[in-house]
């Protein structure tokens, strides 16, 4: 999105900031989750678990593969005052260090486009769930009026802006992503469609 780790994080903060709010809502709303554990996939700065802990009574693990986007998020999220109830991991979706049963809701904004496995990486999402927990994993701009501004000031940093999104959402059809549900054997899963994107929601009984 802006190439390197800072200039991801500048993007995040000055065009993407508006989405996560929303975004927190909506998901807590689904999930029903207050309090416990919140677990962001491919965290990147950090902005959606923020979003998420000042929302609620969870604490969130932030889990990224960058050690560059690790440090950014401890520093913004020292910055915002939430250093206290944002834990940054550096780790990979596929293996993730936690113990099984724990996260009452995660959350992945972007990064399972890049992910090498997404079965094996639903199942572990799966595992480290607690009973009742639920995970959503996909991707929205918040609302269709803020994914219109959001378009609009990325053509002007980025004339690839389009074909950019397109590659990367044209390479994950519903079609496969219910292969890759099934195969991983989750046991509970469906997508949720939105006005402004779609969500990959897994249960744990």
């Amino acid at each position: 999105m802006g190439g390197s780790p800072e200039g991801f994080n500048r993007i995040a903060r000055e065009v993407f900031a508006p989405i996560y709010p929303v975004i927190a809502d909506r998901l807590l709303g689904w999930s029903g989750a207050r309090d416990g554990l919140a677990l962001d996939i491919g965290s990147g700065p950090g902005l959606l678990g923020f979003a998420l802990a000042r929302k609620s009574n969870l604490s969130c693990i932030a889990l990224d593969s960058d050690p560059a986007m690790a440090a950014i998020c401890r520093r913004n999220a020292a910055e915002e005052g939430l250093s206290t109830r944002i834990c940054p991991v550096l780790a990979d979706v596929h293996r993730m260090p936690l113990k099984a049963d724990s996260i009452a809701l995660a959350v992945s904004r972007g990064s399972v486009f890049f992910w090498g496995d997404r079965s094996c990486a639903f199942r572990e999402i799966e595992r480290v769930l607690r009973p009742g927990g639920v995970a959503y994993v996909g991707g929205s701009f918040g609302s269709a009026p803020l994914r219109d501004e959001i378009f609009a000031e990325m053509r002007r940093r980025n004339p690839h802006w389009d074909e950019d999104v397109q590659r990367r959402s044209g390479s994950l059809p519903h079609s496969l992503l219910f292969q890759e549900l099934e195969k991983s054997g989750v046991a509970a899963s469906r997508i949720r469609e939105e006005e402004a994107g779609w969500w990959v929601e897994i249960r744990k009984c």
